[in-house]
């Protein structure tokens, strides 16, 4: 009881200075609870959806996916004979069935042709108006649509794009452009995750979606009473034989819901990644703070020993501490996380995903995995500090407050340190030097950790040598001010080290995605100008396929030279060695493509391979199947029959675009694939004719003005659009590393607040002598900078190698150039000397407004 009476009356009268470390606690289990709150009521979102939409009983046809997925690859969704309705409706147990026509491959604009569809990636989906729908959504104005000229849309999709009653849209599909009028507007029961829903009726949606008449995509079945969704299943099934898809409300639920389960645990775990991080560079300041205050202490401990303390309860004093600021913490970042989540929901929906906070779920595990993490977390790291304290003896009551052993590194730790760096680096040479990425990938991942651990531990030994040298260039201009600065950060090198290590870790993340960023663009970019021949490439943004319309509009357009299709299909191959290969992935071009892509070949001519039933295979296909120029391979075509294709061209696998495709030509496709299976082209390659590319580009752009789904690129805005993605995912993991920033700028302005706190009588002393306000908050500034520059050059020194193997591990996927990004570094570099800066205001502010003779009496 004592020990905790004399731990609440330390906690209280330090409670300032423990602030940040809480605030540090606080951060980050509010980032961990704030993603589980979110991720877990996104998952309730959607559960909600997919219960509410699903029918007892749904029927789909022939070539469906379990989550309902119609697109196929010739842009019309798998149908069945509408037969299968009587069929369905004579079953044992069936209340109802109705048949649904519906399809994710359209294309939605309104009449100044702009698209309607999500921007946050949700789908476009285009139907038939159902008793299902009816169930799950209010029609809010208007009326359900009757005719061919009547569309209905969803309020969200109204709200966004200001539709009205009356206004004209048009729906884009394989089969062509249909105009209708909008004739309703229908809300959501439940939470609309930011699909983009249009209704037609019935018989308009089977001419536009698939352009033919009698039948459906789904059947949906509701179940008589007392008759169970499993028995109605069987006795569907029995009913309408095989070659249809039968599900459960349940089985399709669970479809749906695993579809988006994948990108959800992604996601969850990747934001959990950064949280972890924020956790372990809020470590060093934890540890930074109770090593100070037990030094700050040491005559307190002394004394406490001297009257009869054990060390056991010296020690147990501090952790309990810690305990208490881990308690708190933790409380406050649970709440804190709830309004995280929220605010991410709220990001959400800017980016069209709507999530409403009626559906916000806070499980009991997520508030107890916040504050066993953030206890935990923290009373480990106060272990130390605590360890520390414990070994204070009772003569140090005699001594003036400090630990003078504190002041250098021990030697042990530089020898632990320099052997765990030089494990690290052999780690990242062996992944460099690896010849498979897979193997690389081990080396590069353990070179990491044990490079990053033994930064930190040997950041006390190289604080000395670095801050010297930084103080030689940043600090001598400011004369005697700037020299104390530096003797300032070189007075403790344990400290100035665990503070620079908590800024590293962050910096050296940037630094090497950085690296890896900038490679990337730069070896794309230089694989596109030796490999691409043509001038422009068109395709959609959001994966759709080309209309034959819109294809036909490009081969219209005048000024091009040529035109080349591109199609991508499956197949199930047998290969010379008697091996069965099936759903393999095969690619179908217009002969031009050899021109348009220059492939590097092995063996043979790449244009052979669109000769009459010839083909190409990839080097590695080759040898693993043991293919030789000559060789045949029967080819079963998807929706098509079986050809015995004869490889005719041996194709490089270190190829960077298309990397181990497989070619053969339309014609030869054209041939085993029936007209209406043959799947649409994914993208179009066109070429100007000489001295027309202006010209051409500018007609085929208003060739395209009718298909906005459709995008047109030279090379150009090719390379600008990969660089902007490339961009953006850095941006987004930049500004989820920012929290671990923040947490580590914390430990600057928490070191430099004690650190002026311990230095009290010092800076009375300086003051007595002449140092005036203004060149003492200069001083502490100072010292704030060369610290973040000190933690700066660590971290982007690291991260730069961390980069540059990494990229030696892209090479091996054909990604050849090493770029390093020197605006990116030294722009971070020099914001890290205005971090140090702001990290100072209130300490400095504070150290100014002492009093002169109150700070020279204190003992």
């Amino acid at each position: 009881m004592t020990v905790m009476k004399t731990s609440m009356r330390n906690f209280y009268a330090h409670k300032g200075r423990m602030a940040l470390s809480a605030v540090a606690v606080l951060l980050s289990v509010a980032f961990v609870c704030g993603t589980l709150v979110f991720t877990d009521t996104m998952n309730t979102t959607f559960d909600k959806l997919f219960a509410s939409t699903s029918s007892d009983v749904t029927v789909s046809a022939k070539g469906a996916s379990d989550t309902g997925e119609t697109t196929s690859d010739n842009g019309k969704p798998p149908v069945m004979p509408a037969s299968v309705l009587g069929a369905v409706r004579k079953a044992d147990g069936v209340k109802s069935a109705e048949g649904t026509v519906f399809s994710t491959s359209a294309t939605v604009v309104d009449a100044d042709k702009d698209s309607l569809s999500p921007t946050s990636g949700a789908p476009t989906i285009v139907g038939n108006w159902n008793g299902n729908d009816a169930r799950t959504m209010e029609i809010t104005e208007g009326a359900a649509p009757k005719g061919s000229d009547q569309v209905m849309v969803d309020a969200d999709t109204a709200d966004k794009h200001h539709l009205k009653l009356g206004d004209e849209i048009g729906v884009i599909t394989a089969v062509g452009t249909h105009t209708a009028k909008i004739s309703g507007i229908a809300a959501f029961q439940v939470t609309n995750p930011g699909a983009a829903i249009f209704y037609l009726d019935t018989k308009t949606a089977q001419e536009v979606l698939v352009g033919e008449s009698n039948v459906y995509t789904n059947v949906n079945v509701t179940a008589a009473s007392g008759v169970s969704d499993a028995q109605l299943k069987k006795n569907v099934a029995a009913e309408i034989g095989g070659g249809y898809k039968v599900q459960t409300a349940k089985e399709t639920a669970d479809a749906n819901r695993d579809s988006v389960g994948g990108f959800l645990d992604v996601m969850k775990y990747a934001m959990l990644g950064f949280a972890g991080i924020a956790f372990l560079v809020g470590i060093f300041l934890i540890i930074n703070t109770f090593s100070m205050l037990v030094a700050q202490r040491t005559r307190e401990i002394g004394l406490m020993r001297a009257i009869g303390s054990s060390r056991k309860q010296v020690n147990r004093s501090v952790l309990a501490e810690a305990l208490l600021l881990g308690v708190v913490g933790s409380l406050l970042g649970v709440g804190a996380g709830v309004g995280i989540a929220v605010g991410l929901m709220k990001l959400m929906g800017m980016t069209g995903m709507n999530l409403s906070t009626d559906d916000l779920t806070v499980a009991w595990t997520t508030p107890v995995v916040g504050m066993v993490l953030g206890i935990v977390v923290t009373v480990l790291a106060a272990y130390l500090p605590a360890r520390r304290a414990g070994k204070v003896s009772p003569m140090a009551a005699l001594r003036d407050a400090g630990a003078p052993a504190d002041a250098k590194a021990g030697a042990v730790r530089a020898v632990i340190g320099l052997l765990l760096t030089g494990a690290g680096g052999l780690g990242l040479y062996l992944a460099a030097a690896a010849d498979k990425a897979a193997e690389g990938s081990l080396w590069l991942g353990l070179g990491v950790v044990l490079s990053l651990i033994g930064f930190v531990v040997i950041g006390p030994l190289l604080a000395g040598a670095v801050v010297r040298v930084l103080g030689a260039i940043v600090l001598r201009a400011f004369g005697p001010v700037g020299r104390m600065a530096e003797r300032n950060a070189l007075r403790n090198p344990r400290r100035t080290g665990a503070t620079g290590a908590a800024l590293m870790i962050g910096l050296a993340l940037v630094a090497c995605l950085s690296v890896v960023g900038s490679s990337m663009v730069a070896s794309a970019t230089e694989e596109l100008d030796k490999s691409v021949g043509t001038d422009f490439i068109i395709q959609s943004d959001g994966g759709q396929l080309m209309t034959p319309q819109a294809v036909q509009a490009i081969k219209s357009t005048p000024g091009l030279e040529r035109v080349t299709e591109y199609k991508w299909t499956e197949a199930d191959f047998t290969t010379p060695d008697g091996k069965t290969l099936d759903k393999t992935a095969i690619t179908a071009a217009d002969p031009t493509y050899a021109t348009d892509l220059r492939v590097e070949t092995v063996a043979g001519n790449l244009a052979d391979a669109y000769r009459p039933d010839s083909m190409s295979v990839h080097e590695k296909f080759a040898e693993d199947h043991r293919i030789t120029l000559g060789s045949k391979i029967a080819v079963a075509f998807k929706n098509g029959s079986t050809a015995r294709l004869t490889v005719r061209a041996i194709t490089s696998s270190d190829a960077v675009i298309d990397q181990g495709a497989m070619y053969t030509s339309i014609a030869t496709l054209k041939k085993y694939v029936p007209a209406d299976k043959l799947p649409l082209d994914d993208l179009v390659f066109a070429t100007a004719k000489d001295g027309q590319q202006d010209a051409a580009y500018t007609s085929l752009k208003s060739a395209l003005h009718d298909y906005p789904q459709y995008t047109v690129r030279d090379q150009t805005d090719y390379k600008q659009e990969l660089k902007d993605q490339i961009g953006q995912l850095l941006n987004l993991i930049y500004g989820l590393l920012a929290l671990a920033i923040i947490v580590a700028v914390l430990g600057v302005v928490n070191t430099l607040a004690l650190s002026v706190v311990e230095r009290t009588r010092e800076i009375g002393l300086m003051r007595a002598i002449g140092l005036s306000r203004r060149q003492l908050r200069r001083m502490i500034r100072m010292e704030s900078v060369v610290i973040a520059l000190f933690g700066a050059l660590l971290g982007l020194g690291l991260g730069m190698g961390w980069g540059a193997t990494a990229q030696q591990l892209l090479a091996l996927q054909g990604l050849n150039v090493l770029e390093i990004p020197w605006p990116t570094i030294i722009g971070v570099f020099i914001g890290s000397a205005f971090v140090g800066l702001f990290a100072a205001l209130i300490p400095a502010f504070r150290a100014g407004r002492m009093n002169v003779l109150n700070a020279i009496a204190t003992d």
